[in-house]
C-alpha cells in the first residue's frame, strides 16, 4: 500500500479523556482462529436523563464506520469522516484538517482488521491524540485470505455481512456509552433500532439471493472485497480482476488471462465493476470472456459508500443496491 501522512501537525496541548471502554488496537486479534478479542461490557444503561450536554466529537475512518457512528450516536455525536465517498481506504493520506479533527476528538473509531494500519497510527501520533481508538471489528470472526496475495492475512471488508455489521455497531455503542454515560440510554435505543434494520437487511438479502438458481450464483468482481457477502449468502466466488484485498494491487497480463479463463470455464454471467475503481479493465475482461459488464450507476459499492444522494450513500442503501444489482445480472 502506498500511503503516507503529511507531517507538520502540532502536538495536542492537553490529554483527551478516555471512556470506560479500553482502546482496542489493530494488533489484538487472535491469529490462530481469526477472532477478535471481546469488547468491554456496555456502560450503565440506567444513566440520568438522556439528550443533554455537549455533543461527543468522533472521528471515523471509513465511510461505513462513519455511517454506523451517525446511526448509533444520532444527534448526540459530531462525526468527522476521514475517507471520502467513492475513495479507497488503501490510498488515504491525512490532511492538516483531518489531523486537527483527530486532535480534538473524544473517540477515533476504525474499521480494524489492519484496514488502516498503514496510516492511522501515524495520523494519531502526528495529531498528538491521546484518547481512545475504538476497533469496531472486535468480536468479528475473520475470513482469511490467500497466502501471498497482498500481505494481508485477514479480509478487512467485514461489513458486507450484516451480522458483522451488528457486532461493529454494538462496539460503537459501548464506546459511546463509555465516553458519554449520561446519554447511554440514547445510544442503547439507537443501537436497538438500527440492529433491527440490519436484521431486516440480512433476511431480505438472503431471500433474494436464494431466488437465483444455484448454478447461476457466480460472482466476478474488481477485487476480493465481497468475500463475507459471498460466504453469508452462499454464492460462488469465481475470482477478482485485481488479486487480493487491496484494490491498489498490481494487475498482470497473466492475471487477465487467468480470470478470463475462469469466467469461461464456470459459465459466470457477468463481471461487476466497483464504484471506487475505474471500470475499463472490468469491461475489457467481460468483452474477452463474452459476458456482460455491470458498471456505471450499477457498479457495486465494495470499498466505499457512495456520494450523498446516490443509491449507496448509506450502508443500508449500498448493501441493498449491491443485492439489487447482483440479482438483476445473475437472473437476467
Amino acid at each position: 500500500m502506498r500511503i503516507s501522512v503529511r507531517a507538520g501537525a502540532a502536538l495536542a496541548a492537553g490529554v483527551l479523556s478516555t471512556g470506560a471502554l479500553a482502546a482496542c488496537g489493530s494488533d489484538d486479534k487472535d491469529a490462530r482462529d481469526g477472532k477478535r478479542t471481546e469488547a468491554a461490557p456496555v456502560a450503565n444503561a440506567g444513566a440520568p436523563a438522556a439528550g443533554s450536554g455537549p455533543k461527543v466529537k468522533v472521528v471515523a475512518t471509513t465511510t461505513q464506520v462513519a455511517d454506523f457512528v451517525r446511526n448509533v450516536g444520532g444527534d448526540r455525536v459530531e462525526v468527522t469522516q476521514l475517507i471520502k465517498a467513492n475513495a479507497s481506504a488503501h490510498e488515504y493520506e491525512a490532511t492538516p484538517a483531518d489531523l486537527n479533527a483527530i486532535r480534538g476528538a473524544k473517540l477515533v473509531v476504525e474499521n480494524g482488521v489492519d484496514m488502516e494500519k498503514a496510516w492511522l497510527p501515524k495520523a494519531v501520533q502526528a495529531a498528538g491524540f491521546t484518547g481512545q481508538v475504538v476497533d469496531s471489528s472486535t468480536g468479528v470472526r475473520l475470513r482469511k485470505g490467500e497466502p501471498g496475495t497482498d500481505g494481508e492475512e485477514f479480509d478487512p471488508h467485514i461489513w458486507h455481512d450484516p451480522t458483522n455489521a451488528k457486532v461493529m455497531v454494538a462496539n460503537i455503542g459501548r464506546a459511546l456509552s463509555g465516553a458519554d454515560a449520561t446519554n447511554a440510554k440514547v445510544y442503547e435505543n439507537n443501537l436497538a433500532a438500527y440492529t433491527a434494520k440490519l436484521d431486516a437487511l440480512d433476511a431480505d438479502t438472503r431471500a433474494r439471493i436464494d431466488a437465483i438458481p444455484a448454478a447461476d450464483r457466480k460472482l466476478v468482481t474488481n477485487h476480493d472485497a465481497l468475500g463475507y457477502y459471498v460466504d453469508r449468502y452462499r454464492l460462488e466466488f469465481v475470482g477478482s480482476i485485481i488479486p487480493g484485498f487491496d484494490d491498489q494491487a498490481e494487475l498482470s497480463g497473466s492475471r487477465i488471462d487467468e480470470i478470463v479463463g475462469r469466467i469461461k470455464a464456470t459459465g459466470a454471467k457477468a463481471v461487476f465493476a466497483e464504484s471506487a475503481l475505474p471500470p475499463k479493465t472490468a469491461a475489457t475482461i467481460a468483452r474477452e470472456a463474452g459476458v456482460k459488464v455491470v458498471d456505471g450507476d450499477d457498479s457495486l459499492y465494495a470499498d466505499s459508500l457512495g456520494a450523498p444522494g446516490s443509491a449507496g450513500d448509506t450502508y443500508l442503501g449500498a448493501e441493498k443496491h449491491n443485492t439489487d444489482t447482483i440479482v438483476a445480472a445473475l437472473r437476467g
